[in-house]
């Protein structure tokens, strides 16, 4: 009974002179909130929307390599604060341009380009179509407080010099009745050179990049720095 006594107060006194084991809250604290992520400042520049066609889109050119992507670049480069938003979908004509208008109105722009028409002269649609569409597509942007700024456009040689001259004059003649800015052919020192494509008809993305410039030339005097 002795040696039993003498056993138990042993085990006794080691449990008492035993600290417990700290839990894994008690070594590292209580477990921290993680933070939220870090939302992305808005962007509150004015909004240049390039909208247009397989042009604009960039068709054929890498990611990143369309006008408006070098559009942007140079005007950062120049110290313009403005944002190009680019609205190209390839193949669309001015009669699918006008049923998407509407589409511009979340953005905002203080400056749309207006690039359309191609589509509708390489498919032989009647001219007055497209001089309609265009002219109440530059309308409604005016009138919502817009700036436009009309790309002009050609026709390859093989489709007569009578359509193409007809098609040619739409672009001035809308520049002139709705007192728009006009760049008279957008593809100037582009088309017919080795910055095209295979097809002949979409730049290079060389070719975007000198598109690029000659819309900065026509779109820097409607802008503010």
């Amino acid at each position: 009974m002795r040696i039993v006594s003498l056993l138990i107060a042993v085990v006794v006194l080691s449990a008492c002179g035993s600290s417990p084991k700290p839990t894994p809250e008690a070594v590292q604290g209580p477990a921290s909130e993680s933070a939220p992520p870090a939302q992305p400042a808005p962007d509150d520049r004015p909004v240049i929307v390039a909208f247009g066609d397989s042009l604009t889109a960039g068709f054929g050119a890498d990611p990143g390599k369309s006008y408006p992507d070098f559009l942007q670049q140079e005007l950062d480069r120049r110290g313009y604060r403005y944002r190009v938003a680019n609205a190209g979908i390839s193949g669309e004509t001015t009669t699918d341009a006008l049923a998407r208008l509407d589409t511009l109105s979340a953005l905002k722009p203080a400056v749309v380009i207006v690039e359309f028409g191609g589509n509708d002269g390489l498919r032989g649609l009647p001219v007055a179509t497209t001089r309609s569409n265009l002219d109440q597509i530059i309308v409604a942007l005016e009138q919502s407080g817009t700036q436009v700024l009309l790309a002009g456009m050609t026709l390859p040689p093989n489709y007569g010099p009578d359509y193409i001259a007809t098609f040619q004059r739409v672009y001035s003649d809308l520049a002139a009745k709705d007192k728009v800015a006009l760049i008279p052919f957008l593809l100037e020192g582009v088309a017919g050179t080795s910055r095209m494509q295979r097809d002949g008809l979409h730049p290079t993305a060389e070719g975007n990049r000198l598109v690029a410039g000659t819309v900065a030339r026509y779109v820097v005097p409607l802008l503010h720095k």
